[in-house]
């Protein structure tokens, strides 16, 4: 989690670049103040209608952005481009840029909001959050974790399939261990180039580029032998489809002899 700006009241006008926080916005009764969205903010989608679209998360466009005149806008480390923030920041905008990286990351921000608009209802519905979570990490501690491959994007190198997934320095890594799974790419960083990835070889140093989503081979994910495979819909949109073919090329491991996988699953 990244400061939250300081606001002597609650924002009135705000743009969120984040679809996640678009959705937290409207789930903790902030709505009306939301005056621009990407286009990948897709829920809720009853209450969109009529909003400023603003382009992707990663190609916002700048202009229709500063036309909204915002108090706030929201943005995400991860989400949206370098060039973007800058942009905007040189423009003279007041920005909160979030980088949660935990599930307790990701309710803290969620409780800055409350902070921030000033609002004793959403406080209450981050209290019943963050008991729920303290809930479901009692009934899965004693429990022995399932091994866990998701994958968020795919590609193909000399004809061969390859998959993108994450390590333990991620949301989604930490989302799964909560609910007492074990991801089985916890302590893989990503190489470079993609020829070294795909042998989990050391390759070039890495220097600042990001090694959180490293990009494995259908051989490494034979020997990591899954328990259970989730194929999300976001990022990459893994279908049924998808998932019959996973099924066939990862038919040795226990998540597919055992039929524990699934596709289009939100993460």
């Amino acid at each position: 989690m990244i400061t939250v700006p300081y606001l002597p009241n609650p924002p009135r006008r705000v743009v969120s670049l984040v679809p996640s926080l678009t959705e937290s916005l409207f789930d903790l009764g902030f709505g009306a103040s939301v005056v621009g969205v990407t286009d990948y903010c897709i829920h809720p989608s009853e209450k969109l209608t009529g909003l400023k679209r603003l382009g992707g998360t990663k190609n916002a466009n700048v202009t229709d952005i500063l036309n909204c005149q915002a108090e706030l806008i929201l943005a995400n480390q991860e989400e949206n481009s370098p060039e973007t923030i800058h942009a905007l920041q040189a423009a003279g905008q007041t920005i909160w840029l979030s980088f949660p990286q935990t599930v307790d990351e990701t309710l803290a921000d969620l409780r800055s909001l409350a902070d921030l608009y000033q609002n004793d209802n959403a406080f209450l519905a981050v209290d019943m959050l963050e008991c729920n979570l303290e809930f479901v990490r009692a009934v899965t501690a004693d429990q022995p974790p399932q091994r866990v491959f998701c994958p968020i994007w795919q590609g193909e190198q000399d004809g061969q399939p390859w998959y993108m997934t994450c390590n333990a320095q991620t949301y989604t890594s930490d989302l799964l261990k909560v609910f007492g799974g074990q991801n089985v790419f916890t302590k893989r960083p990503r190489r470079y180039p993609l020829s070294a990835d795909l042998k989990n070889e050391m390759g070039e140093p890495a220097a600042e580029r990001d090694t959180r989503y490293p990009r494995v081979s259908l051989e490494e994910i034979r020997a990591a032998q899954p328990e259970i495979i989730l194929l999300p819909s976001e990022p990459f949109y893994f279908d049924l489809n998808h998932q019959a073919e996973l099924r066939n090329l990862l038919a040795e491991t226990p998540a597919v002899q055992n039929k524990r996988t699934t596709a289009k699953v939100t993460i």
